[in-house]
């Protein structure tokens, strides 16, 4: 299929770079400022490396991104609150010309769930979106394999550098503050954290899981209770592990609503996993609990999330 990116982060470039492996064309690529477009195929390293280099992916304007010939929109852009722009603007653009867009972007399905059902309703494309959950781990597949009425509880780590960081805490006696500034050295957590270590981006992939298996309840971050990790501290960590326990980030969605924050667990459970790695645990009403878990970011890791999707609409 033919594939426009809009984002140029580690996501985007991964799509970009990857698109040939599993049978893709880009046509178009834009990030925030330029775009560049060729309806023959971009050349991935020829694009990642004037993005290295100058700033930009071409001459042309992001615009044209999205007027190019294209089957697929994979829409990459950093994810915003509230009105998920641009991200949902680029979605509406490319379902209004009856293109298919597939989301690695959550701010559409986390804070506009309703507009972006409505707009596809309206549309000849489809909108999918297995990316802005876990990363490569399938979370939405799970349920659409199921069916959402199938499946009563969701619950995990859904975020590497809050589950890094309370790893190290515990494993190595440390400050929050050290292992955090640990983190951003190791490029595990941004230059402002507060995202992560705040919980909302764990709270913003369990709002899209509600979405997905309580359709048309529109639920957004402000629908989310939400509680981080920045203000826990190390002794927490050592009280817990004297009592054969552990701390994790976990986020789950129930009938009750989607709630994010630490919580003690036993050290040898299923969800006491370790530095990066993310997990989900499906409770299901006749198989029983279910678990998925691996990496839940990165570039490649997430682009093949996308690419899963992609496959789905061929």
């Amino acid at each position: 299929m033919n594939v426009a990116v809009m984002g140029a982060g580690a996501v985007g470039s991964s799509v970009l770079e990857l698109a040939a492996e599993y049978g893709h064309t880009v046509t178009a690529m834009a990030d925030s400022s330029s775009a560049v477009v060729d309806p023959g195929g971009l050349d991935a390293t020829t694009v990642l490396d004037r993005k290295n280099a100058e700033g930009v992916v071409g001459s042309a304007d992001p615009e044209d991104a999205l007027e190019a010939e294209y089957d697929v929109l994979v829409e990459a852009t950093p994810t915003t609150l509230g009105d998920a722009e641009p991200g949902f603007g680029h979605l509406r653009t490319a379902l209004e010309r009856d293109r298919h867009v597939v989301l690695a972007n959550k701010g559409p399905v986390a804070e506009r769930y309703g507009d972006v059902r409505e707009l596809e309703a309206e549309s000849e494309g489809e909108v999918r979106f297995e990316a802005t959950v876990g990363g490569a781990i399938p979370v939405l597949s799970t349920i659409e394999s199921f069916g959402p009425d199938q499946i009563t509880t969701v619950r995990g780590v859904l975020n590497g550098t809050a589950n890094f960081i309370l790893t190290r805490m515990q494993n190595e006696g440390l400050s929050y503050e050290h292992v955090l500034a640990e983190a951003q050295d190791l490029g595990v957590a941004e230059a402002d954290p507060s995202f992560d270590v705040e919980g909302t981006d764990a709270a913003l992939k369990f709002v899209i899981v509600a979405n997905v298996l309580r359709d048309g309840a529109e639920l957004t971050l402000d629908d989310a209770t939400v509680e981080g990790i920045h203000e826990l501290p190390a002794s927490a960590l050592d009280l817990a592990e004297e009592d054969g326990q552990t701390i994790r980030l976990i986020g789950e969605v129930t009938e009750d609503g989607v709630r994010v924050g630490p919580r003690l667990i036993p050290e040898n459970s299923a969800l006491a996993v370790s530095g990066t790695q993310n997990i989900v645990q499906f409770e299901t009403t006749y198989a029983g609990s279910l678990y998925n878990s691996g990496r839940g970011a990165g570039g490649p890791e997430t682009a093949t999330a996308v690419f899963a999707d992609i496959g789905h609409l061929e």
